[in-house]
């Protein structure tokens, strides 16, 4: 009888035990899994490259500031001044943005984030021709690189977003993309106690009740993009008066790119490499029965049916394969597209108003060569951001 007595009471003991284990551990849990005691800090100090200033703003600074011609007054020399930069972020937002960049939370199906399609090891592109969305689709275009949009005015290949909010609007909400809404993401990041600490810590809202607004997530997100800056190649060394920055080949080869027979720079304009127009070069489509009419829906314009923005050059050697369409595997293959003859790739039928610069240059090997070759003093890693080992919310990284 006694044997029974201690046995039950000690059964007891047990059962309350594991349900007191069981309470607080799901205490110290928030909904979305992530142990409170995993508290995520955000940074108090500026990426490098940027200044904070008295009122806790983060500045852009670079030797560019020095030089007062911007860079669509024409070719110039080398010390041009680069467009006004997006800019005046916190560090805190910028940290948090990071954060929200790298989390699969803002999918509806938890597993694509923004650095799904805009991988840092990859120059902040997918290394795909065509993306891939939601459930494996095919994109309709390729993803282009993120590095330096704080100073791009126009965003997507046909220009057809204004601003970094507007522009990760298109892929947050895409039934091809990540296919969420703003409602599902607020319930989300709501629901996320370490999520709402953070909110509160980089937006400053002194009430704990106060819930995440969507408008503060498109903030976020663009202040850590706009820390995204690349501006230490060799190239850039060059241009400041280290003379000894490009070997032979390399100075050759930009020469050859800024003369008026490439004539490269007239649309790849430095120091952005990227005059931020939209041309109708005559790519080719990789499949025949499809023509992407390009800028030509942004604008009611039929002048710029199979047009596109230009892109940045800036870590292209990071971003194959090229082209709006993914085309070109090799930036040689893409160089020899511009020698190969005016409209030589504009399929039967268009009629295309291609752009003045495009013409038949008629390059050697060797001068493609050298191009290529200087086109890779364009790539500058130097202030890559640290990916986050773990996420707010607790989901694997995508």
């Amino acid at each position: 009888m006694f044997k029974r007595a201690f046995f039950l009471s000690l059964l007891g003991i047990l059962i309350v035990g594991l349900f007191s284990f069981l309470l607080m551990s799901s205490r110290n849990k928030n909904l979305t899994g992530v142990p409170e005691e995993f508290n995520f800090e955000l940074c108090q100090s500026c990426p490098p490259g940027f200044k904070i200033s008295e009122e806790n703003q983060c500045e852009n600074i670079n030797l560019y500031l020095q030089y007062d011609s911007p860079n669509n007054k024409g070719l110039g020399g080398l010390k041009i001044g680069l467009p006004e930069a997006r800019d005046g972020f916190t560090p805190q937002q910028i940290d948090l943005g990071r954060y929200l960049f790298f989390d699969p939370i803002l999918s509806h199906n938890n597993k694509m984030s923004c650095a799904t399609c805009h991988n840092p090891e990859l120059g902040f592109s997918d290394g795909k021709a065509k993306s891939e969305g939601m459930n494996g689709s095919e994109l309709k275009r390729s993803a282009p690189s993120l590095w330096n949009v704080a100073y791009m005015k126009r965003l997507f290949w046909d220009a057809r977003a204004n601003s970094l909010e507007e522009q990760m609007q298109g892929p947050l909400f895409s039934s091809d993309e990540m296919a969420s809404s703003p409602e599902e993401i607020l319930k989300k990041l709501n629901r996320s106690d370490e999520y709402k600490r953070l909110f509160r810590q980089a937006f400053q809202k002194e009430n704990d009740r106060d819930s995440i607004q969507i408008n503060e997530v498109f903030t976020a997100i663009a202040a850590f993009e706009t820390s995204l800056v690349s501006l230490n190649s060799k190239y850039d060394q060059y241009a400041h008066g280290y003379s000894d920055a490009l070997n032979e080949n390399e100075i050759e080869g930009l020469n050859i790119f800024r003369s008026f027979v490439a004539r490269c720079a007239e649309c790849h304009t430095p120091p952005l490499f990227s005059n931020q127009q939209i041309a109708v070069i005559g790519s080719p489509e990789p499949n025949p029965e499809f023509f992407d009419e390009g800028a030509q829906k942004t604008f009611n314009d039929a002048t710029m049916r199979g047009g596109f923005k230009v892109p940045s050059l800036r870590n292209i050697e990071k971003t194959a394969p090229y082209m709006h369409s993914g085309n070109f595997k090799t930036l040689k293959e893409t160089i020899q597209f511009y020698t190969k003859g005016r409209g030589h790739a504009v399929p039967e039928g268009e009629n295309l108003y291609l752009h003045w610069h495009i013409w038949e240059p008629q390059l050697s090997n060797d001068e493609i060569d050298r191009i290529n070759d200087f086109l890779k003093t364009l790539t500058d890693e130097s202030f890559l951001p640290e990916i986050p080992k773990k996420v707010p919310s607790g989901l694997p990284l995508s």
